[in-house]
């Protein structure tokens, strides 16, 4: 029997095979139409209960199905799964566009909004809310106009997906074999380690390296070789940019060319202001203002702080003229010189066992929250671990802790959930992340860059776990994209405070704590090259906006991104490269015309955090405050709303700049 189609409390991944996929789509889409027929043809009047509720209460087996898929294909994914989401998405498409397209339905819909029943306010915002979906899906076009709607949505849903398999693909086709001892100048001994465990695994001589960020990362910023740098930067940069079947640059536009065609149908003038529409920033002005202003502020700073690079440098190399594959590795020697600290000093310290414990305490001691691992939960890789979340012996949610790269895992880090948050039904959420192996003498020591990503998606987590609403569309992380943001942002704070550190950070052969000086040593590193990595950010969200927010027709991914990054280049461009055929956050993610959320949540986040330095970073005053009206409020209010409910006024924006030591 097909195991979707048997009640289940956590997914049994075990028990699910490839071709249990496709049966259990087609008939969660059989019943999800028969549920909406019910709404269309009952004949009482309609009203909230009986057909707004109804439609947030239909198409259980559909979703269950389609989350765990697509979450799979991002996770562990195989070429079967690839091929099978090629069929899935256009159906998926075509199902909701049967829904919001839907006339009759929408005239139930119109009559429950003009009725005006006497609603609380989940339900007004569940009534707004699909109402909303409905008009920004194309419920007012007439009947050609709705025709070109979905056959652009088809488009789309293949186009995206085409992307992000390109970039899986030509990130696991690359890899750099060594088999000269000379060629490992500078990268220590843990990286070799690696390196050589990686080889053995591939049945190669020496020792292999990967575009996988704990290979790429640390080559990068250690090896003295600077032709093999050189070799690794254009290998990454290249990414599905080559003259290859993987080459991203027609599907860029294509995914450009529909999303413009699909704004310009329901009425907006271009992508980014349909999306940001349904965002805190509201409009493009809002968000070019808010990016221009960053941008002003950051680029003297950024312009010092490569200038000082360029001359560290040669001191070292005479002569030498600096290009991207010289970034990371004259960076960490610099930040080496002036603040007496590099990643390896601090590795050893960031055992992953001992972080992940951290971050259970840190959330223990300000939610609460208990943490036990359960190995009756079925998990989709023997990698994966799965925890029990509790608080005073109440089930909280189920927590899913995947850390390691695979060849079927794309890259980077995020949170997901299997099963979302509703009335007394709770939450199974995911952190997804690429981390730094153990290898064979050593257990996995992660980079303080590693240390705060975790934390940051266990923010996001938090977010999903302490979720507490009526209705699974308005909880947990059912929010503004510029608002998502701030709890995992947030969280990245207790990293650089002692007494969060003192929880966790410790030497992983001696278990001596992590020593005063070396927090210091962090801190005072903290704001290393700011300036250029603020910049950095900016140019992302402006090359964002130079897909998404022009009517004009883009034919030149090259010059394209040439034009949008121009202003805030501080190295050489490198021939052959390209960011946009692998920016999968915009292309194949929910970041179109949303970069810009990471510096907008900063603001929120740093002026957040000032509340708990004042009062006591795991002060259980503002810890219950920031639960209850940031993490467990979802999207139940307009997120300003809630922030100044937390804060007691809007966010200063000066609170990023001084955390980032760009104003006094």
């Amino acid at each position: 029997m097909n195991p979707f189609f048997k009640s289940f409390e956590t997914i049994p991944f075990e028990e699910i095979k490839n071709e249990h996929f496709l049966p259990a789509i087609n008939e969660g889409i059989k019943q999800g139409k028969e549920e909406i027929d019910a709404i269309i043809n009952n004949e009482e009047a309609p009203t909230f209960a009986n057909t707004i509720l109804a439609m947030e209460n239909g198409g259980a087996l559909l979703n269950t199905v389609s989350t765990v898929f697509f979450n799979l294909n991002s996770a562990e994914t195989n070429d079967t799964l690839q091929q099978l989401a090629q069929e899935i998405s256009p159906l998926l498409s075509n199902y909701a566009n049967d829904i919001n397209l839907n006339k009759d339905l929408f005239a139930k819909v119109k009559q429950v909004v003009e009725q005006k029943e006497e609603l609380d306010l989940e339900d007004a915002k569940l009534l707004e809310k699909t109402y909303k979906s409905f008009v920004r899906n194309g419920a007012n076009l007439n009947d050609e106009d709705q025709t070109k709607l979905r056959e652009i949505d088809q488009q789309l849903s293949k186009a995206t997906l085409t992307f992000g398999e390109n970039v899986l693909k030509e990130s696991n086709a690359f890899e750099l074999a060594i088999t000269d001892k000379a060629d490992l100048s500078g990268l220590p001994e843990s990286v070799i380690e690696a390196a050589e465990m990686t080889a053995k695994q591939k049945e190669k001589e020496g020792w292999v390296f990967t575009l996988d960020y704990p290979s790429y990362i640390p080559f990068m910023k250690y090896s003295a070789v600077r032709s093999l740098r050189e070799k690794m930067q254009k290998a990454f940069g290249a990414k599905a940019f080559q003259d290859n079947e993987n080459n991203n640059s027609d599907i860029v536009l294509n995914i450009v060319k529909l999303r413009q065609q699909r704004a310009q149908l329901l009425g907006y003038k271009t992508h980014a202001d349909f999306v940001l529409e349904e965002r805190m920033a509201g409009s493009f002005a809002t968000v070019d203002e808010f990016l221009n202003n960053i941008q002003s502020i950051a680029t003297p700073i950024a312009q010092k702080e490569f200038e000082e690079l360029q001359a560290f440098a040669r001191e070292l190399e005479p002569g030498i003229e600096l290009q991207k594959w010289d970034n990371a590795y004259y960076s960490e020697k610099l930040r080496k010189k002036h603040f007496d600290l590099d990643e390896e000093m601090l590795k050893p310290y960031f055992q992953l066992e001992n972080v992940i414990e951290g971050v259970f305490t840190a959330a223990n001691k300000l939610y609460d929250l208990e943490f036990t691992i359960d190995k009756s939960i079925q998990v989709y890789h023997e990698e994966v671990l799965a925890y029990r979340v509790t608080r005073k012996g109440e089930e909280v949610a189920v927590f899913y802790a995947d850390f390691f790269p695979r060849e079927g895992k794309r890259q980077g880090a995020w949170m997901t959930s299997y099963r979302g948050q509703k009335g007394a039904q709770r939450p199974h959420i995911s952190n997804v992340c690429n981390f730094t192996k153990p290898t064979a003498s050593k257990p996995s020591l992660l980079t303080f860059n590693e240390v705060t990503t975790l934390f940051h998606e266990f923010g996001h987590g938090l977010h999903g776990m302490l979720a507490q609403g009526k209705y699974e569309s308005l909880t947990g992380t059912s929010v503004f994209w510029d608002f998502v943001e701030l709890p995992s942002q947030i969280f990245e704070n207790w990293c650089y405070e002692k007494e969060c550190l003192d929880l966790f950070a410790k030497h992983y052969e001696t278990s001596e704590v992590i020593p005063e000086a070396l927090i210091q040593k962090i801190k005072n590193a903290a704001n290393f090259q700011s300036g250029m990595q603020t910049l950095r950010q900016v140019s992302f969200s402006k090359l964002d906006m130079a897909w998404h927010a022009t009517a004009e027709t883009l034919s030149d991914v090259a010059a394209t991104e040439a034009k949008a990054l121009e202003a805030t280049e501080l190295f050489p461009a490198i021939e052959g490269t390209n960011m946009s055929c692998q920016f999968s956050h915009i292309f194949q993610g929910g970041y179109s015309s949303g970069y810009y959320s990471y510096k907008w949540a900063e603001v929120l986040d740093a002026d957040a955090f000032e509340s708990f330095k004042e009062k006591g970073i795991f002060n259980k005053e503002v810890a219950q405050s920031f639960e209850k009206n940031i993490l467990s409020a979802g999207g139940t209010e307009h997120p300003m709303t809630l922030y100044k409910r937390f804060k007691g006024q809007e966010p200063d924006p000066k609170a990023l700049f001084r955390r980032a030591g760009l104003i006094k």
